[in-house]
């Protein structure tokens, strides 16, 4: 069992920036391949990134492609999303997600998931 915990979400203006992090307890971090979802309102979840357990292996939703990076402290049991030149269509919870090795940005496929944190950008 892993349990995530979501943080660094927060109000900012477009163009601004935040880094959100998703610190892992529980089974072995290293072990897992980590995502990013996000869920705005009255959508459904959507894939932002993910990233393999050694890192190998990153990728983007073509929305924040060029703008968001995803990078994982396997030391410090910690992912983190970095977000740059924020648009107010980025406002969404923002979820963190755990499973199984290997590269994945179907939501159903990871098994553990963060309570998630708000990200709020506007105009």
């Amino acid at each position: 069992q892993v349990q995530l915990v979501e943080s660094g979400g927060g109000l900012v203006q477009a163009g601004g920036s935040l880094r959100l992090s998703c610190a892992a307890s529980g089974r072995t971090f290293s072990s897992y391949a980590m995502g990013w979802f996000r869920q705005a309102p009255g959508t459904e979840r959507e894939f932002v990134s993910a990233i393999t357990r050694s890192g190998g292996v990153i990728g983007y939703a073509d929305s924040v492609k060029g703008r968001f990076t995803i990078s994982r402290d396997n030391a410090k049991n910690t992912v983190f999303l970095q977000m740059n030149n924020l648009k107010p269509e980025d406002t969404a919870v923002y979820y963190c997600a755990g499973g199984e090795e290997g590269y994945k940005s179907t939501d159903t496929r990871y098994d553990y998931w963060g309570q998630g944190t708000q990200v709020t950008v506007s105009s």
